[in-house]
């Protein structure tokens, strides 16, 4: 594939979750797709799918996501993308910039890595015990615990819906 045809495809899944579209952000990924960030940890296959349709899914968020600085180097890319929306019971605001980098295989995305500050974000997200404790490596596994365990209801409901 050319570098024009990868930069359509990150450009296209990223209009894609501006317009709240799992389905067509998942089309992008290839199906062995790798996703990793601070949040979830690894994720392989049908978890990283069902990860952003588990995300998209809860409409009292209603994220606005920006993207830029799309780049494509060979079978590599990355992109800066932003998403602001409010979190939890609290409805706390969250303003996350996150770094994304990307390998192509076979016209799809194959490995997905976000990166961004995770005491940042708790700090946003969890108030006062992100601020206290949102960079420790114990408060970093319990966002993943929790991130991982609700993705596993995600799953197992609509597992069962269908």
């Amino acid at each position: 594939m050319t570098v024009t045809m990868y930069h359509n495809l990150v450009t296209e899944f990223y209009t894609a979750f501006a317009n709240g579209d799992p389905k067509k952000m998942i089309a992008c990924y290839h199906q062995n797709i790798g996703f990793e960030d601070p949040a979830f940890g690894r994720l392989s296959g049908d978890r990283a799918r069902k990860m952003w349709e588990m995300l998209l899914s809860n409409k009292a968020a209603s994220p606005e996501i920006t993207f830029s600085n799309v780049e494509i180097e060979g079978n590599r890319g990355s992109a800066n993308w932003e998403a602001k929306y409010v979190f939890g019971p609290k409805k706390r605001h969250v303003h996350n910039t996150i770094k994304a980098t990307f390998r192509f295989e076979d016209g799809k995305i194959i490995d997905h890595k976000d990166v961004f500050n995770l005491w940042k974000w708790s700090r946003q997200a969890l108030g006062p015990s992100g601020v206290l404790l949102g960079w420790s490596p114990i408060m970093k596994k319990k966002i993943r615990s929790v991130t991982n365990k609700q993705l596993d209801i995600y799953i197992n409901k609509t597992a069962s819906s269908s």
